[in-house]
């Protein structure tokens, strides 16, 4: 989660919302994520295996549901790996952003293939920096900025702006269930993954709100929608330009942290369905050695490559999003045939409830051009199962 998304998001969220909305957003997107994540949860803890919602839906609302959510995961999570990798090129060498976003998905993919435990420790020390470099965006904008409490309540913004805002502010969210996803290479994951993915989401949304504050009151809504690196700006408008490459060192820092864990999540999830023969049986293969699936994820690299070097991944953000929204929807649906948890005390069922409709409502208020592409891939995913189904 603490990966570009908060280093880039503001911004056109800020544009959808205006200052008066942007905070109500970010809450929205956290709240409908915690709903998520409380499905996530419940549903790893009793299916602790590789493939998350490919998997959830399959064994409680049947296997077509099971199989969009894998399609909806794999063809969303793929173009935002692209998408990442194109970010790390951007900020390294613009030059020659294809060439260094391809080696970089090299990078990781090598990295991954060494196995989970490997993985986990590159993961932390990404993250160790990010936070550090956060910490000093926030330290700078306090006592330089200054930060105007008063724009926060900038107008500009309407209530479907709001919920297009929190559609593009969910994507900075998305990786709290990676856990999940990765249930098969969890210790103890019926007491595990149940506490620490709401315990993680609930860390971040802090962030996450005292960055979109400290953001907005130093650099103003209108301001702050028309900036690609928002958090460059604040430093460089608190009076301390020399600290931008620091931070521009932390995004690339952040970006190469979601692509470790993005190429280890699709893997994964591909790694399910072609265990049930979605996707080709080649693609199973677990390394006897590492445990991990190394036929799968070289195939995600491959793809993510091709993408990187030929195609054209504007807009990835909110396709991503869409998709993703949509792998959710279905994550809470199958939830809600669990029943009640008599252990709990949070309402589990009515969150459920909530997540299913909060998804599907932010889904369908993203960008158009967004909506259309994630719908149709959808489509195009359900075609092709229908066509195997008949054959």
């Amino acid at each position: 989660m603490l990966g570009a998304g908060v280093f880039v998001v503001f911004g056109p969220a800020a544009a959808a919302a205006g200052g008066a909305g942007l905070l109500p957003a970010l809450v929205l997107a956290g709240f409908v994520a915690f709903c998520n994540a409380t499905s996530s949860a419940r549903l790893a803890a009793r299916y602790p295996e590789s493939g998350g919602t490919y998997v959830y839906g399959r064994e409680r609302l049947g296997p077509f549901a099971g199989f969009l959510a894998g399609w909806g995961f794999v063809v969303g999570k793929t173009a935002s790996c692209a998408a990442m990798a194109l970010t790390i090129g951007a900020y390294l060498w613009p030059g020659q952003a294809r060439l260094v976003a391809a080696a970089a998905v090299l990078a990781v993919t090598a990295v991954n293939l060494r196995g989970i435990g490997k993985t986990a420790a590159v993961t932390r020390a990404l993250v160790a920096l990010v936070l550090a470099v956060l910490a000093l965006v926030t330290v700078v904008g306090l006592l330089g900025g200054p930060v105007h409490l008063d724009r926060l309540g900038e107008s500009g913004g309407s209530a479907r702006g709001v919920l297009t805002a929190a559609g593009l502010l969910f994507f900075a969210f998305a990786g709290y269930a990676r856990i999940a996803t990765l249930g098969e290479e969890v210790r103890d994951p019926q007491r595990t993954i149940p506490r620490a993915v709401p315990l993680a989401l609930g860390v971040v949304l802090a962030i996450y709100l005292v960055l979109a504050v400290v953001a907005l009151g130093v650099l103003g809504a209108d301001r702050l929608a028309a900036s690609a690196a928002p958090l460059v700006d604040v430093v460089t408008a608190a009076g301390l330009p020399g600290l931008a490459w620091v931070v521009r060192a932390g995004a690339t820092i952040a970006v190469i942290g979601v692509l470790l864990s993005l190429v280890a999540g699709v893997g994964r999830t591909t790694l399910a369905m072609a265990r049930r023969h979605d996707l080709p049986g080649a693609l199973a293969a677990v390394h006897q050695v590492h445990q991990v699936p190394r036929r799968a994820e070289l195939a995600v690299a491959a793809v993510v490559i091709v993408v990187v070097l030929l195609g054209d991944v504007r807009g990835a953000i909110g396709f991503s999003s869409c998709t993703v929204l949509v792998y959710y929807a279905i994550t809470n649906a199958a939830a809600l045939t669990l029943g009640r948890d008599p252990d709990r005390r949070l309402p589990v069922q009515v969150l459920a409830a909530l997540g299913l409709v909060g998804c599907l409502l932010l889904a369908v208020n993203l960008p158009l051009s967004s909506v259309l592409a994630g719908f149709g891939v959808l489509a195009v995913g359900a075609a092709v199962y229908a066509l195997r189904a008949r054959r």
